[in-house]
């Protein structure tokens, strides 16, 4: 399973302008609504942040795993940003971050294990600080496309 075939290139922005987390959240609801996958941008990014009210995705080491299922995804799908300045985004570590990964499933009719499956995934690409520092400094996105296809 390659990452980068759950999204493309009109679902990365490399520059995302640095804001509140909620701001940072509504402009890639934005990105992500770029998808056929995603029917209704806004639903998304309301489920979104219901979610992230029930506990922080930011993980830790500059990364934050932003996600909900919702009725408003016909598919498994992320997009993923890349801020210009840190963002305070109440991670588990108290740090900001700066990779940001929006990942959306459908609420009903996901296919078994595909959404926890990305996400273990992503997770796993993350935990490599290799992986985090090229993500950093990636100049494309096909160089990022590179780096997310290189968990196996």
């Amino acid at each position: 399973m390659k990452l980068s075939a759950f999204t493309n290139a009109k679902l990365v922005n490399l520059a995302l302008p640095a804001g509140s987390k909620d701001e940072i959240l509504s402009s890639m609801a934005g990105l992500i609504a770029k998808s056929p996958s995603v029917t209704d941008g806004d639903q998304f990014l309301t489920d979104v942040l219901a979610r992230e009210k029930l506990v922080t995705t930011g993980v830790g080491y500059g990364v934050a795993f932003p996600h909900a299922k919702s009725t408003a995804v016909r598919n498994v799908v992320f997009a993923f940003a890349r801020t210009t300045q840190d963002v305070p985004f109440d991670a588990l570590d108290s740090n900001p971050v700066r990779l940001i990964f929006l990942i959306a499933a459908p609420k009903e009719t996901e296919p078994s294990g595909v959404y926890l499956n990305l996400m273990a995934r992503l997770s796993f690409l993350m935990k490599d600080e290799g992986k985090r520092s090229a993500l950093l400094a990636a100049e494309s996105v096909e160089a990022a496309y590179k780096i997310f296809d290189s968990v196996r």
